[in-house]
């Protein structure tokens, strides 16, 4: 999910509208995605730093990764926020209400129906994880980021997918692990690497030719960086 987050989303929305990223975002924020991808990658390594018998995120790796959590949201930058159009509260939490259900059920079903047809066709349910339901449960990052290009709030687009990232790592696997732990069976060092590189890579990207700006040339390349991994 989260290569195709960093990849994909990131990639086509810039595609559509280079997207701009403040400061705090470049320095801070990038730079927490890819000590996520890292930690991920050694909490992940069992077998190749401890001579473990096979790769699991323990009980204790998703505590710390919780811990890592809690020290995200105490550290927001507090920028000055953009002008936006205001609307009533009601409508507001209506809409707020409509998209979740939308995105609940409407995820639900995708994955669901891409699982099942896996499935059939004798797909290992680690390639089912870093596909189609990958793909399937980032859908909602998709269409909220190239929405919010559209509407020429590209910071939201950046944002939407960091938090997400940050989301899926510190709290979603460490509670998962925390509660049971979690076998990384069909997940090799060759996928971690990939996410570490692609957080490396929207860095970078950030950081050169124009700066603090993912440029369309730049989205078109992450998009083939995607098409390249999988």
């Amino acid at each position: 999910s989260n290569i195709f987050n960093t990849l994909m989303i990131v990639g086509c929305t810039a595609a559509i509208v280079p997207i701009g990223m403040n400061k705090g975002t470049l320095s801070k924020e990038i730079p927490l995605c890819i000590l996520a991808s890292i930690v991920l990658f050694i909490c992940g390594n069992d077998v190749l730093i401890n001579g473990a018998a096979e790769n699991t995120i323990s009980s204790s790796d998703g505590m710390l990764l919780l811990c890592f959590f809690a020290i995200f949201l105490g550290n927001g930058n507090g920028e000055e926020e953009t002008k936006i159009k205001l609307m009533p509260v009601w409508k507001s939490g209506v809409f707020i209400a409509g998209g979740l259900a939308g995105l609940i059920y409407g995820g639900q079903f995708f994955v669901d129906g891409a699982s099942g047809i896996a499935r059939g066709l004798g797909v290992s349910e680690s390639i089912i994880g870093l596909t189609l339901v990958a793909g399937g449960t980032s859908l909602p990052e998709l269409a909220t980021s190239v929405v919010a290009a559209l509407k020429k709030n590209p910071e939201m687009a950046i944002g939407n997918v960091i938090g997400s990232n940050l989301f899926n790592i510190f709290f979603v696997l460490g509670c998962s692990a925390t509660i049971s732990p979690l076998n990384m069976k069909g997940i090799t060092n060759a996928d971690l690497g990939v996410l570490i590189g692609s957080c490396v890579l929207l860095y970078l990207f950030g950081l050169f030719i124009r700066k603090r700006t993912i440029t369309r040339l730049e989205g078109i390349v992450m998009v083939l960086c995607y098409i390249a991994y999988m």
